[in-house]
């Protein structure tokens, strides 16, 4: 129980006074990150569904329902809020696919308001320790090897971050991280087939940080050995590959902050170097799409398996586009920009974008997993035999090729320009001011009314 012991002693001491401001900059942005997806998912499909669901059920009016507005148990509010900041998928994210800040900004949103109230630091101080917490619990592809890492290691994040809010002590936090772990699970599967379990998986996330940290507060328990155990974390998710010491690597100072991952483009993590690559071959030699011939693109094997396969529209068009090296390298050749309007189904339908598609050939090579996760290469070939080759070693957005915080800003934007309905100009200014100086606030409930239509 040491490795157990020594995380939940670190996620109840912690104070905001041990987080440098580079940590506290990603979290920030993590933030606005959230706000922003919320803001433009909250019309996706499903998600408005989802909201009308919760507000008809029976329950306690805790916390508040983002955008739509209505006050639910906090746990539902987790959920509804959850799902809709994934439905778009360009939150943030870890290789290899976990989405850390569409559960943990739900679960503290909810948490503050079940609480009565969360100054600005307490709040970020949460939001660091949750992110965190989603950085040491992450596994490796081959560990995974088809769960989503969302579903799998997440729940960690989203219920350290709620407990730290509801001030529970070291034996509450500890069940709660044990009862979260029972709670582990989800497949890539519903990715690869384009389905809105996607967006649901990350709603379940948010809502478990919330369950297990209220059923924790009240004297239910979890199984101690929760990591450690014959049964525990590392064996049954990390196949006794990963060594529970990992976890603890650097504990007592922040770490791997770097890890988080914030995409260029609204389409999958693994997208974001063939999007990129293909719009810098535009840009610099003004490609005619009607003259390409064919294009080769070669991913490591894991993204092969999950954006690598033949592009279909199917019963989820955006699902699938958002998920398609294919479509994405097409849009970006065509529209010259790869922004939210363009994974919309009128968008993806258009039969020259599909055509465009059916140019492009994805080959699965062993070699590059040594690579970086995200390292590919491209060779598209023009009708009159000419070839440009391309190779990117790190996407755009991950570690060691950051955005700018113009860019960070930019992608706020963005999401709220595609909004069904765009907030007015003062209210984005409000918020952007409101996150950037977040830790200056008395209570982040403030925020609340600011995200409500």
């Amino acid at each position: 129980m040491k490795t157990e012991k020594r995380i939940v002693e670190y996620l109840c001491r912690a104070a905001y006074k041990d987080f440098q401001p580079e940590p506290l900059s990603i979290v920030k942005n993590q933030l606005l990150t959230v706000i922003g997806t919320t803001i433009a998912g909250s019309a996706a499909e499903g998600c408005k569904t989802l909201a009308q669901i919760y507000r008809e059920l029976d329950g306690k009016e805790e916390a508040t329902i983002l955008i739509h507005g209505g006050k639910v148990p906090a746990q539902n509010a987790a959920f509804v809020n959850g799902a809709m900041a994934r439905a778009l998928d360009f939150c943030d994210a870890m290789a290899p696919g976990a989405h850390v800040g569409s559960a943990i900004v739900p679960s503290a949103l909810a948490a503050a308001e079940l609480a009565g109230g969360c100054s600005g630091q307490a709040f970020l101080t949460a939001l660091a320790l949750g992110t965190e917490m989603g950085i040491r619990f992450n596994l490796n592809e081959s560990a995974y090897d088809g769960f989503d890492p969302t579903g799998v290691c997440v729940v960690f994040a989203a219920t350290a971050t709620a407990a730290r809010i509801l001030g529970l002590n070291e034996a509450e936090t500890w069940n709660a991280l044990a009862l979260a772990f029972n709670r582990s699970g989800g497949s890539f599967q519903s990715n690869v087939d384009g389905a809105l379990a996607v967006r649901v998986i990350q709603g379940w996330v948010a809502e478990t940080g919330i369950i297990c940290a209220r059923l924790a507060s009240r004297g239910i328990t979890g199984p101690k050995n929760f990591l450690e155990g014959i049964y525990g974390y590392f064996h049954l998710f990390g196949r006794d590959r990963i060594k529970p010491e990992a976890a603890l690597e650097g504990l007592g100072t922040p770490h791997g902050f770097e890890k988080v991952v914030f995409k260029k483009y609204p389409s999958c993590g693994l997208t974001q170097g063939c999007t990129e690559m293909t719009l810098s071959l535009v840009r610099e030699h003004d490609i005619n799409p009607g003259e390409i011939d064919r294009i080769e693109v070669r991913v490591p094997s894991y993204a092969y398996k999950l954006v690598g396969h033949p592009f279909e529209i199917g019963d989820n068009p955006k699902v699938n586009a958002q998920f398609s090296i294919r479509y994405c390298v097409a849009n970006a050749l065509l529209r010259r920009s790869s922004n939210l309007r363009h994974f919309e189904e009128s968008s993806i339908r258009d039969p020259k974008v599909l055509e465009l598609a059916a140019k492009v050939s994805v080959v699965s090579d062993p070699g590059m997993e040594k690579r970086d996760h995200t390292s590919t290469d491209m060779i598209v070939r023009m009708a009159g035999g000419k070839e440009h080759v391309m190779t990117m070693e790190i996407s755009p957005g991950a570690a060691g090729n950051p955005l700018t915080q113009k860019e960070h800003e930019e992608r706020f934007r963005d999401c709220i320009g595609f909004a069904e309905t765009p907030l007015q100009k003062d209210k984005v200014e409000k918020i952007i001011e409101t996150v950037n100086n977040i830790e200056t606030i008395d209570d982040v409930r403030a925020m609340v009314p600011m995200l409500l239509l």
